[in-house]
């Protein structure tokens, strides 16, 4: 049975950092890699960051059922998990871990129960989560202040996931993370 491992954060939790550091202690997991819409930020790479594609296509792969879970993130911004990357993954003899927004990864929880383990992970508090956003020094107030209204939101949605893991210290987190998915893993 095809395992995905997903884990969900507001913009800012320290989400990307954790999922870094598991995939270097386990290598029988493999990233998933999303598609989005947008244009690449920065130093991003088409295939290695995320798959870059037009909105048009982004429509035609929805209508040909090609997305495990997809979403317009912001307007006219969508993202989505390729069924193509979870398949390729799975054919490899690995597990799927994807670092997706907090939207998707309920939508994949949903789809696929029995398959999912799903964390949630969470900045100690709004404030930091602005500190954070803030410290990366990519983003204007604007964004900034609709990533806070959209963290709000996905706050509440915490309870919905398999757990929560707190981000306050980074050792103490990724220690939790650790031992929630060697489990399930080995299962």
């Amino acid at each position: 049975i095809m395992k995905l491992l997903v884990l969900s954060a507001p913009s800012g939790s320290g989400k990307t950092t954790l999922v870094r550091r598991l995939m270097s202690d386990f290598p029988n997991l493999a990233f998933s890699i999303s598609a989005t819409s947008r244009s690449p930020r920065g130093q991003e790479v088409d295939g290695v960051d995320y798959y870059f594609i037009s909105k048009e296509e982004f429509a035609q792969r929805i209508e040909s059922k090609d997305f495990l879970e997809w979403e317009e993130v912001y307007s006219g911004t969508f993202y989505g998990s390729l069924l193509s990357e979870a398949l390729r993954i799975e054919d490899e003899g690995k597990t799927a871990v994807f670092d997706i927004d907090v939207a998707g990864g309920l939508r994949l929880k949903r789809k696929h129960p029995e398959a999912c383990l799903a964390l949630f992970i969470q900045a100690p508090s709004l404030e930091v989560l602005e500190q954070r956003l803030r410290g990366r020094g990519t983003e204007s107030d604007d964004k900034i202040a609709m990533r806070l209204a959209k963290a709000k939101q996905e706050l509440a949605t915490a309870s919905s996931f398999d757990h929560c893991i707190v981000n306050d210290d980074l050792d103490r987190a990724y220690a939790e993370l650790k031992r929630l998915v060697g489990p399930f893993l080995a299962s």
